[in-house]
């Protein structure tokens, strides 16, 4: 079914009132959703130095907030990540530490906290197993943390090649391959060949080869893990891509190669990006909108173009620093947060 042909909007289901500060980050419990008989579970990060907890009624539908996780860090919360088990939930602070909280059922508990970065804490990602956890921060630097029994974590490695501040650290997702972008405005990528576990820089995607010239802020990656979107300070979205069966047979690091810009359609810095698994692109940008993209399945000789499929025009009151989709297949929703101090819960749907 080409979405291009239809007509789409995006609808706002409801919003989460809550923060009393800009909320910068949003992210959907992996192993929450109605078709698994648990409810959708959406955590949220802010300047008021708390995680909200969303929960929506598997009746009702409607969402409310179970739980505040508060009293632990004592400045903003810029990221907050599940791990793939869904029962872990990483906060990294502006205080400097990383909280790893741990889901009792009816209450979260932090059961670690790591220390190590010089100061802010921007980015928090787990691994596809759930055996590592990468940090970035305003040191310039890039922590990858190794999971041990009884709730300890030991720092694995600290990657410090990046010449500023680190925006977002994110692991593919099916391959331990860190990617981490910054405000030096390049992307990082980051492997380990051997058994040693030593992780080095691989592969730097910068201006010269086709690559963003102005800070980078976000990346994700396609269902398949082939694809990677980014975005930037420099109102551009780019697409790349890799040979992943070749990457997953293991022999050899393949590097990513540049696919496309998607320039003229943000006037404004875009500060997050997210990929659904029903391959729509989502962008959040400082103009208060969103917009969503899909291939146009036009393959020419220059490779795959994206079209925008939509935009949502004052989708908040303020910048939009983050968008995030739904895991559940099908009927998938996309969460939003912005500068307002709010989180939204959007669906695309048809015109009536």
């Amino acid at each position: 079914m080409d979405l291009m042909e239809k007509n789409l909007e995006l609808v706002e289901i409801q919003k989460l009132e809550g923060h009393t500060d800009r909320v910068w980050s949003v992210a959907w419990n992996p192993v929450s959703s109605h078709a698994d008989g648990v409810s959708p579970i959406l955590a949220s990060c802010s300047g008021d130095n708390t995680v909200r907890i969303w929960e929506q009624s598997s009746l009702s539908r409607s969402w409310t907030c179970k739980t505040v996780l508060e009293e632990t860090h004592t400045r903003t919360v810029r990221s907050c990540a599940w791990s793939p088990s869904g029962e872990l939930l990483a906060t990294a602070s502006f205080d400097g530490t990383t909280g790893i909280w741990k889901n009792y059922g009816s209450e979260f508990e932090c059961v670690a906290t790591l220390e190590g970065h010089e100061n802010e804490v921007k980015s928090v990602s787990w691994n596809a197993s759930g055996s590592y956890l990468a940090t970035c921060s305003r040191d310039k630097s890039v922590w990858i943390w190794e999971g041990l029994e009884g709730n300890e974590y030991d720092c694995a490695a600290v990657l410090s090649e990046h010449t500023q501040d680190v925006k977002m650290v994110q692991w593919h997702p099916t391959m331990d391959v860190l990617f981490s972008c910054s405000y030096d405005d390049t992307i990082k990528v980051w492997w380990s060949q051997g058994d040693d576990g030593e992780f080095e820089c691989v592969q730097t995607l910068g201006e010269s080869n086709n690559g963003h010239s102005s800070t980078v802020w976000a990346i994700s990656f396609n269902a398949a893990g082939d694809k990677m979107v980014t975005c930037s300070d420099d109102r551009t979205l780019k697409i790349w891509g890799t040979d992943i069966a070749r990457m997953q047979s293991g022999e050899e690091y393949v590097p990513w190669t540049h696919l496309c810009t998607l320039s003229g359609y943000h006037d404004r810095t875009i500060y997050s990006a997210h990929w659904s698994r029903d391959d729509i692109i989502a962008s959040g940008a400082g103009d208060d909108a969103i917009r969503l993209f899909v291939d146009s399945k036009d393959d020419s000789v220059d490779g795959p173009s994206y079209n925008l499929l939509l935009k949502k025009n004052k989708a908040h009151d303020n910048d939009v620093n983050c968008v995030q989709w739904s895991r559940s297949e099908g009927d998938q929703l996309l969460a939003s947060a912005s500068d307002d101090g709010m989180v939204k819960i959007w669906q695309v749907a048809t015109k009536p």
